[in-house]
């Protein structure tokens, strides 16, 4: 699959993921005012399911990583990635975020770009993101690995909808998205600077995502990806597995969608 396809699926899927957070998230306030239960509610379920339907779309293209970390993982694991593709896949998933936050805050009649004033910080949200990316690297990980990438729609989906809620920062687990909420001050918003914190806070997931996933699946490295089938050829993603799926690939092996990432809000 050619990188630019592919990087062209990672941009349009990590855009429309970011227009579902936080698109849902202003409805969800304007409709359900006071209640952020409700809001939060609301905002989970979207984009539960619409993290869902984007790796079944994307993810025979580009493995639907959708998450600089789960691409990363898969980067680090030695699995499909290059060093060459991983910088594209970033710099796809950055722009795509920042674009599909653009649209969310014009459908919603928002001013295009209004930085956050939400500020989110502090130890006991570091660590809920610290638990949700590790989690979710070692879910997207663990489905390659056992031939279950297949399934890694639904549990990516349901991992990041129930994260929402057991997780105190509400389970942002992506840098794309995390970076492209910072430009809308809306319920899913996050103030610039307490980006630095959640991405570092994110890193630090990923280290022991990988670390539970050598623990538990020693020949990690050696496994084939699986999951929801990508298109065949020389250059292409075996999709991860997460947020997809498997490395996320999500992956493949045929290639198996990452899953992409992560999305929390507190309100």
């Amino acid at each position: 699959m050619p990188l630019a396809r592919r990087a062209l699926a990672e941009a349009l899927g990590t855009g429309l993921l970011v227009a579902a957070v936080v698109g849902s998230g202003v409805m969800a306030a304007r409709l359900s005012p006071g209640n952020v239960g409700v809001q939060l509610l609301a905002n989970s379920l979207a984009t539960a399911f619409a993290l869902a339907v984007l790796i079944l779309v994307f993810g025979p293209v580009s493995g639907a990583h959708f998450n600089p970390v789960v691409s990363l993982a898969d980067w680090w694991l030695g699995r499909r990635l290059t060093a060459r593709e991983l910088g594209v896949y970033v710099l796809a998933q950055l722009a795509g975020g920042a674009l599909g936050c653009v649209l969310a805050n014009l459908m919603f009649d928002l001013r295009p770009v209004t930085f956050s004033s939400t500020e989110r910080g502090g130890g006991p949200l570091w660590l809920g993101e610290v638990v949700a990316t590790g989690g979710l690297v070692l879910l997207v990980f663990a489905l390659a690995r056992t031939n279950r990438a297949a399934v890694a729609p639904a549990a990516v989906g349901a991992y990041i909808g129930a994260a929402y809620w057991f997780t105190s920062s509400t389970s942002f687990a992506n840098p794309a998205v995390t970076v492209a909420r910072m430009l809308t001050d809306s319920f899913a918003g996050i103030a610039p600077g307490s980006v630095p914190g959640f991405v570092g806070a994110q890193l630090v997931g990923l280290v022991v995502g990988v670390a539970a996933l050598a623990a538990l699946y020693p020949d990690a490295r050696a496994a084939v990806d699986a999951g929801v089938p990508a298109a065949p050829g020389p250059a292409g993603p075996v999709p991860v597995a997460h947020l997809p799926a498997a490395p996320v690939p999500a992956g493949p092996v045929p290639a198996a969608p990452v899953a992409a990432g992560g999305t929390g809000n507190d309100g």
